[in-house]
């Protein structure tokens, strides 16, 4: 007389002394290498600093390697409330009159950092998605600059499209040159460009074209 029933073997990681019970989802995506799908940060600080802040708007709007600042603080100290009042602050400039326009940046930033994110893992980054949501939003900071120029040169269509180029490029060599490391090798341009395309979109949402 055979009975009894079959229960699902339990397994437990052992993290400095302290056992973790592992669900079967969980063992299944780290047997085929997507376990950092999984990867949590543990350390997640929402304090806000100031000071750490404005370096990191220095380093963002003056990525030149020349001017000597520590531009990898921005990737390896990740933070939220600076990159949010970025994207918030961009979000308020591009309104005309659209208040849909400020849910929909913030969506674009979410995940369109998550899209990097991904894009960037499969090529063999080693990255954050915390750290690829921070650089995108401090990077947005180049396009809040020239805004007001924007405003001024209007009228004059070549002059401005000269602008709006260059805002871009500059945000986009700003993220890119944080982003993507050695790792890459000759991957490079397989997620330069599509940082190149999240910009020019926008760009797109603060002109209304």
């Amino acid at each position: 007389d055979l009975s009894g029933s079959i229960t699902t073997p339990d397994v437990k990681l052992n993290l400095g002394g302290e056992f973790i019970k592992e669900s079967t989802a969980t063992t299944f995506l780290r047997q085929r290498g997507y376990g950092w799908l999984l990867e949590v940060e543990d350390e997640e600080e929402l304090d806000i600093d100031l000071k750490d802040i404005y370096y990191k708007i220095r380093c963002v709007l003056m990525p030149m390697p020349s001017l000597g600042f520590n531009r990898q603080v921005v990737r390896d100290n990740p933070d939220f409330w600076g990159p949010l009042a970025v994207v918030l602050f961009f979000s308020m400039i591009s309104l005309y009159g659209q208040f849909k326009v400020v849910s929909w940046i913030i969506t674009i930033w979410i995940f369109g950092s998550l899209t990097i994110f991904l894009l960037a893992r499969v090529l063999g980054g080693e990255v954050a998605y915390g750290q690829v949501l921070g650089v995108i939003g401090y990077s947005l900071l180049p396009l809040i600059v020239i805004a007001p120029v924007l405003l001024v040169v209007g009228s004059f269509e070549v002059v401005s499209t000269l602008i709006k180029l260059f805002g871009v490029f500059w945000a986009a060599y700003s993220a890119a040159s944080l982003l993507v490391g050695e790792e890459f090798k000759t991957k490079k341009p397989l997620l330069i460009y599509p940082i190149f395309l999240l910009y020019i979109y926008f760009l797109s949402l603060y002109t209304g074209v």
